[in-house]
């Protein structure tokens, strides 16, 4: 009788260990997995970036910024407002040297929920993460391939 209270004791500090070593193997796997996820949306911003600035400067005629931060959440759907900004400034598609696009205020949303809490709240990329790209003027509107490269 002695030996079967023993076994069940044992049991129950068995499963109390396992239960607090899975809840810190888990914090570690989700922890791994949210930076992963972070690290995909700072590549994708990037590429968001270049591929606004690409499309701005076949597609756009300085003032339709809409459709390029358009082209841009179809790569990236997290990206709320976008600044483009044609050098010099006040030029059109005539005579515009270069255009900029930059993702501003891009957000990160955890999914990890820190031990005891909920899911946390959206949160800034950090400053020094510069979503921006520039890039020369092309021959905005006047390339016989832009029909299939600017449509929307």
């Amino acid at each position: 009788m002695k030996a079967l209270h023993h076994f069940r004791a044992a049991r129950g500090a068995t499963m109390i260990e396992f239960a607090l070593a899975l809840i810190v193997f888990l914090m570690f796997l989700f922890g791994i997995l949210d930076f992963s996820r972070m690290l995909f949306t700072w590549a994708a911003a990037n590429e968001a970036a270049r591929a606004g600035a690409r499309y701005a400067a076949v597609c756009d005629d300085t003032t339709h910024q809409a459709q390029v931060l358009s082209h841009m959440q179809a790569l990236l759907p997290q990206i709320s407002a976008i600044n483009t900004s044609w050098a010099p400034s006040g030029c059109n598609s005539a005579t515009c040297q270069s255009v900029t696009v930059t993702i501003t205020g891009l957000q990160f949303q955890w999914i990890s929920p820190i031990a005891g809490s909920g899911p946390l709240a959206a949160i800034s990329m950090p400053n020094f993460a510069t979503f921006a790209t520039t890039l020369p003027r092309e021959v905005m509107r006047q390339d016989p391939n832009s029909s299939t490269a600017c449509a929307s």
